[in-house]
């Protein structure tokens, strides 16, 4: 059974300005140094995260974003600026599905010292074909993915 958690994504990072949602350079250069250069960083996790996963197997890309010892809890801020980086920066980085998402996430939380899961699940009741997602999870938060709703839950992945 999938049981319910607050998305971390509610509140932007910097809740007062709006953030860049598209490929924006006005969106960019407002942005402070730290956000852009952590921004950069994303983009590069999420790129590495990517072709990562077209040349090797999930389990090998796996192995290599987990082996860091992540072991606290992130704050909400935390989440929240990793849920924004990471989102943002899969807009620059074609096919970067909601499983690249999720493993740039959990690197990035990793080297943080942040602990959290992905969980793997399938949607219920579609017949036709299988559709699955792929969620970030920390403290019981979902900080990237969206809703579990309509979906089965089918497998966590953790830190190490």
């Amino acid at each position: 059974m999938v049981s319910r958690q607050r998305p971390a994504t509610e509140k932007s990072p910097r809740q007062a300005k709006s953030r860049p949602g598209r490929r924006s350079l006005t969106g960019i250069l407002s942005l402070s140094g730290s956000e852009a250069l952590f921004l950069c960083q994303c983009l590069v996790v999420v790129a590495v995260v990517r072709l990562g996963l077209t040349l090797f197997s999930y389990n090998r890309v796996r192995a290599m974003v987990t082996r860091l010892n992540a072991h606290q809890c992130a704050s909400m801020g935390e989440l929240r600026l990793v849920a924004w980086g990471v989102a943002a920066a899969a807009r620059f980085v074609p096919r970067a599905t909601c499983l690249t998402q999720a493993l740039s996430g959990q690197y990035i939380l990793a080297r943080q010292g942040n602990a959290s899961n992905i969980r793997i699940g399938v949607e219920r009741g579609t017949g036709e074909q299988l559709k699955a997602h792929a969620w970030l999870i920390s403290d019981n938060h979902i900080v990237l993915g969206g809703s579990v709703d309509g979906f089965a839950h089918m497998v966590d992945h953790g830190s190490r």
